[in-house]
């Protein structure tokens, strides 16, 4: 058995101890959680050892895998506490906000070479990496033009919002990561971001509503970005790539597929998949597997530090562009 120790168990925390509770060849072995009403609900759901203290679980030479799940701001610390322990290292995206740490961490990273798989949970969807996977048996020939578009149903809480990073750090990050996956080796090298908010709390938190980025690689391939906190009929996904030969496109997974005609409406079906969680279970669960092999030298990671990294640094270009009005060369 693989000991895991799980560090935060908010939102996303709950989803991840879920996988690895049912996971069989993994030991929960402590969830890391500060906050008492969280920890005992973990200790009562999954019966595993509750830790305030995180030095007790890195002393612990029983834990072989950190799962890092807690508040941004912990998620170097606790990256650097891994390294030095040997462990094998999950950590959700992004790895900070403040790229100058990143940087720094970076080096070791490069120095150390350990064994760190980063959460960028979309690579892991089998619809959006089925496109990577066309495009490199040249499907649809030269690469042309990504278009990417995310819509979250609805905002996350305020108090959430408050510390994310905003919405080029927490949401399209993502988006971000999945351009540098299509483009492979190219590289992007200019960027310019707009937004917009239609609900005034957004500006008292500086933070924004809507965005769309346009970015364009070394060898010329448009990127176009679309995010939105909101979104009526579901959660919106879809990726489309262009080609110089044809299109590939993974678009959004429905309830079912149903339609429905009747003498009030006509081809109606329910929502997209309401949120990340439903959305992306799958991708979830092929991460999880990715990491268990990683952590048995099997294979080898499909998201690392380094990609964390430059997904934050286009998200940092992109505030800049945003700041100064114009676009950005990277």
């Amino acid at each position: 058995m693989i000991n895991v120790a799980l560090f935060g168990f908010g939102r996303i925390g709950q989803m991840h101890a879920e996988n690895l509770n049912k996971n069989k060849e993994i030991k929960l072995l402590y969830i890391y959680e500060k906050i008492d009403q969280l920890g005992n609900k973990a200790k009562k759901l999954y019966g595993c050892k509750i830790e305030k203290n995180y030095n007790n679980i890195f002393n612990d030479r029983n834990v072989d895998i950190i799962f890092i799940s807690s508040p941004t701001d912990t998620h170097i610390k606790f990256i650097e506490e891994g390294m030095k322990r040997k462990k094998t290292i999950f950590c959700e995206k992004p790895i900070d906000l403040d790229i100058n740490k990143v940087i720094k961490t970076l080096r070791k990273v490069k120095k150390i070479k350990p064994k760190i798989q980063l959460g960028f949970n979309r690579r892991y969807d089998p619809g959006h990496f089925s496109l990577k996977e066309d495009l490199d048996k040249n499907k649809i020939g030269k690469l042309e033009k990504i278009i990417i578009t995310s819509r979250d149903p609805a905002p996350p809480a305020i108090s959430y919002l408050k510390s994310s990073g905003g919405i080029f750090r927490d949401m399209m990050i993502h988006d971000f990561d999945l351009c540098r996956l299509y483009l492979k080796d190219d590289q992007i090298n200019e960027i310019h971001a707009f937004t917009s908010s239609f609900v005034p709390f957004y500006k008292r938190i500086k933070d924004h509503e809507l965005a769309v980025v346009t970015m364009k690689s070394k060898k010329g391939v448009i990127c176009v970005i679309t995010n939105s906190r909101h979104c009526s009929f579901g959660y919106d996904q879809r990726v489309e790539l262009f080609g110089k030969k044809g299109m590939l496109i993974s678009g959004n997974k429905k309830e079912n597929s149903t339609e429905l005609f009747n003498s009030i409406q006509t081809n109606s079906q329910k929502p997209f998949l309401n949120f990340f969680i439903e959305r992306y279970k799958d991708a979830y669960n092929l991460q999880l597997k990715e990491l268990i092999s990683f952590h048995k030298n099997k294979v080898k990671c499909r998201s690392t530090f380094e990609d964390g990294y430059q997904a934050l640094r286009l998200a940092n270009a992109a505030y800049k562009s945003l700041r100064l009005r114009k676009t950005i060369k990277i």
